[in-house]
């Protein structure tokens, strides 16, 4: 039973396997992710993990963990607060915050890197796996 207050992690260090791995599948090959040279030069003076990448994991604790598997994720807003470098070990942290009418629930969503520095703030609208519906509106 999904109750308010439950939360899930997710841990992962991130690589530059993973960087470029992300950046094949999703064709962002912004040279601040994929260039040494010139991501130099850039803002950070090195390269980033994408911000989706590291958002990602958020869903792979809503999949895997909480809610769980059969969880049908409906909304995510997410604010960018800290670059991720490579070598970072980044947690993805969910959390129930309120449960909705019709089977829904709202969820914090953060990442935080191996600092305890949050990198990802944000909220997420799932559709809870006992009672998924897709025909449903």
């Amino acid at each position: 039973m999904i109750e308010i207050g439950q939360k899930a992690t997710f841990s992962k260090t991130i690589g530059e396997s993973d960087i470029y791995l992300f950046a094949g599948i999703t064709g962002d090959l912004n040279p601040l992710h994929v260039n040494e040279a010139a991501a130099k030069n850039m803002l950070f003076g090195k390269r980033i993990a994408h911000g989706m990448l590291t958002s990602s994991f958020i869903s792979t604790v809503i999949a895997s963990k909480l809610p769980g598997p059969g969880t049908i994720y409906m909304e995510q807003n997410s604010r960018f607060l800290k670059p991720v470098f490579i070598g970072d070990t980044i947690t993805a942290c969910v959390e129930v915050a309120e449960l909705l009418p019709r089977g829904k629930a709202r969820l914090t969503t953060q990442v935080y890197n191996q600092d305890g520095d949050l990198v990802v703030d944000g909220s997420a609208l799932v559709k809870l796996p006992a009672v998924a519906d897709l025909h449903e509106e």
